[in-house]
């Protein structure tokens, strides 16, 4: 590789990675999407029912990306640990952390998948979620919940192939799934092609039959591609130094990420507060801006393995100009994106509910989240990019910081105190988002992570 990120070859690699990259997030995103309109249009023979039932859904799921995330320590750590390791040529040590990656998965997950089987009501309740939203909200939770080891394996897998560039393979996996999860709601929900009419219990099934087969399609593509064996003498004595090394970036990496997503919980807690209306605009809102960020996510994550193989190979200038190149091309994308949900957004929501104040509120959100954007891209970019050379502490400071006073604090403050509801609360995500953004901008334009490389 040259030492510059004007390099054809390494925007060619660039690219090369995020077109798989967006694609399978794109299809994960849809994967909840298709859950929520699908529901949207079911009929359950009661006024306002097709609505309370995405609520209830839309609570469940931001309660799971809650979990992901305890699964996330260690994937996340993987994937930067794994590029830079790949980049300067280590491939024991690369067996090594994956080998540990999944052993550790495994067992969260099947942990986690234990714990929410058995206490899914204590969790819906300590979240204080409307009676007449429980049926629906402990159905869904404790399905997808009782299967939650399928995500945790599937993400270590997933990491170790994209931190070798191996980023087609994910994305065909997730395509099929995609397809099959579809099928698979359209005959579960409504009750078509002979299959019972489940509603969301057949959502929730449909989800968890995707995520299984997605595990499984990953393992074996990982095997045949990547890694096909983990000799047991390489992890005698037990390697504690790549353990340590994972979790130096996994522990704040996936705290950074905790603090954000529990973050969002506490704050949809006050939604809840706000009724039902609130809480089914903000599942809405939230489904169709998720594919906003989706380019940002995208292009940084394939930026990250770019940069992270830069870093092993010791390379920190064209590593730093690599990252500059990335922040540009993420922003002004999610922009056009962004601005042109905001002008769609009464058409979509009308197709998405016929609840006019939902619409109304709704709307206005989309427009307030164009501002969010320029903010959320600075975040998602400095704190991701921070990672891939090492430098994983800093941003998780910041984000607890701001993430607590700012979104929570603040959004309660407009949303609740000066009654100014959902719209309060978005001015306070955007005030939040921008805060941090100029200050960890600030951190990647100083080079101090240009002295936290993991190789030695």
């Amino acid at each position: 590789m040259n030492n510059t990120s004007q390099s054809p070859d390494l925007k060619a690699e660039l690219k090369s990675y995020v077109k798989p990259i967006f694609v399978e997030i794109a299809l994960i995103m849809l994967l909840g999407a298709v859950d929520t309109v699908m529901l949207s249009h079911l009929d359950t023979g009661v006024e306002g029912g097709s609505d309370n039932a995405v609520a209830a859904v839309g609570l469940d799921n931001q309660l799971f990306n809650l979990v992901i995330l305890i699964f996330q320590f260690v994937s996340v750590g993987t994937g930067i640990v794994c590029a830079q390791y790949i980049g300067a040529g280590f491939r024991k040590k690369l067996v090594q952390v994956v080998g540990i990656s999944l052993m550790v998965n495994a067992v969260v997950g099947g942990v986690m998948s234990v714990f929410l089987g058995l206490k899914t009501e204590a969790v819906l309740e300590f979240m204080d979620l409307a009676p007449e939203l429980m049926e629906d909200g402990a159905t869904y939770l404790r399905i997808i919940g009782s299967f939650a080891f399928f995500q945790a394996i599937g993400l270590a897998f997933s990491a170790s192939l994209r931190s070798a560039g191996m980023t087609k393979y994910p994305m065909r996996v997730t395509v099929i799934v995609n397809i099959i999860n579809i099928i698979g709601n359209y005959s579960l929900i409504f009750g078509h092609f002979g299959l019972p009419k489940l509603g969301v219990e057949g959502a929730a099934i449909s989800t968890v039959i995707c995520r299984g087969i997605s595990m499984l399609a990953m393992g074996i593509i990982h095997t045949k591609k990547h890694i096909d064996k983990y000799p047991l003498e390489w992890f005698r004595p037990f390697p504690w130094a790549e353990l340590k090394n994972v979790l130096k970036i996994g522990v704040p990496a996936a705290g950074e990420n905790l603090s954000y997503c529990l973050s969002q919980v506490a704050i949809t807690y006050f939604i809840n507060q706000l009724g039902n209306t609130a809480l089914a605009t903000r599942t809405y809102c939230a489904n169709c801006i998720m594919f906003v960020n989706l380019f940002c996510i995208s292009v940084v994550q394939g930026g990250g393995i770019v940069v992270g193989h830069l870093i092993g190979a010791k390379k920190k200038i064209a590593a730093f100009l690599m990252g500059n190149f990335v922040y540009r091309y993420a922003l002004i994308i999610t922009l056009i994106v962004g601005t042109a949900i905001a002008l769609a957004g009464h058409s979509i929501l009308s197709f998405l509910t016929s609840n006019e104040e939902i619409i109304r509120l709704g709307t206005i959100i989309f427009f307030i989240d164009i501002i969010l954007d320029i903010g959320r891209v600075g975040n998602i970019f400095a704190t991701g990019t921070l990672r891939s050379t090492g430098d994983a502490v800093y941003p998780v400071i910041i984000g607890i910081f701001f993430q607590w006073s700012i979104a929570v604090g603040i959004s309660y403050l407009l949303g609740i105190t000066f009654g100014l509801g959902l719209i309060g609360m978005w001015i306070g995500f955007t005030l939040d988002e921008n805060v941090r953004a100029l200050i960890l901008r600030r951190r990647w334009k100083s080079k101090r992570w240009a002295t936290k490389s993991l190789v030695k």
